[in-house]
Formats: structure tokens, sequence, C-alpha cells
């Protein structure tokens, strides 16, 4: 049975789950009733386990995927950041408030975050990064890759 294992924080999921999760990705706003019958279970049990995988926290929300281009954003750019030693946790909400910025992870290697920065256009975007990441205190260096297209795989 699925749940959560003793002594984890991450629920176990079977292969039911797997494949809601996998309709959920593809099609956030697919009804139960359409994800019951493409995952050949009753209504009401895609119902139950969907109210489970939320509760534990392994469907954290639903949301729309947006084309960057025609939502005006023209710009983008995966910003590395180097920072300061215990910065991080500082850092995480101010980076998180900044709307540009659409994406943020911790890493490990040659440096410690990188974002994914979209702007309106590249005058935009350079204020992103000057103005706002640069200026952060905390924040040692920065680096920045131009997207020339993006490829969504979900």
């Amino acid at each position: 049975m699925a749940g959560k294992d003793a002594g984890s924080d991450q629920a176990a999921l079977d292969e039911i789950d797997r494949r809601i999760i996998s309709e959920l990705t593809r099609d956030g706003r697919m009804s139960v009733t359409q994800v019951a019958e493409n995952v050949h279970i009753s209504r009401a049990h895609a119902y139950s386990r969907i109210a489970r995988l939320t509760g534990d926290g392994v469907l954290t929300r639903f949301t729309a995927l947006v084309d960057p281009i025609k939502a005006g954003l023209k710009s983008s750019a995966y910003v590395t950041l180097k920072l300061k030693q215990d910065s991080w946790r500082e850092l995480r909400d101010q980076l998180g408030a900044i709307p540009e910025v659409h994406h943020i992870a911790l890493v490990g290697g040659d440096f410690d975050v990188i974002l994914l920065v979209r702007a309106v256009d590249n005058i935009d975007l350079r204020r992103v990064i000057f103005d706002q990441l640069q200026t952060m205190p905390g924040v040692l260096d920065t680096q920045t890759f131009l997207v020339f297209e993006d490829v969504d795989t979900r």
C-alpha cells in the first residue's frame, strides 16, 4: 500500500501513483474522471489517490505551462551565482521575491545556485542581473548563459 516509508519524508509510490502523476504532469487541468479513465481505475479511487498525493506533498500545486515568448518574455538566461558561505537561507527568499526569477536551484559544483531568469528584453534582463542579483549581499559572482531556444519535455 502506498504511504510514507517509516522514518522517511518520502512517500512510497506505486505504479498507479506514478501513472496518475504522469497524467497530471502532462495536463494539470485534466478532470479526475479523465485521469481515472486513462489510468484504468475508478473515479473514486483516482480521487482518493490524488487527495493522498496532495496531502503527502507529492503533488504540490497545479499550474499552467506558459510559452514565455507569447507571454512577452523574449529574453531568458540561466544565471549562476557563487555565494558567501552560509548566505543561502537568507538569499533564497530574496531571490524568490524577484518576479523575473522563474526557477531557483541550490547545486553542487563550480557555483552554488542556478537561476532561470525571464525578462521582456535584454535591457530588462541586464537590469535584473546587474541591479538586483549582483548587488545582493552574499553574492560573490554571477555568470550568465543566454537561452536561444526553450524545449520543455513535460
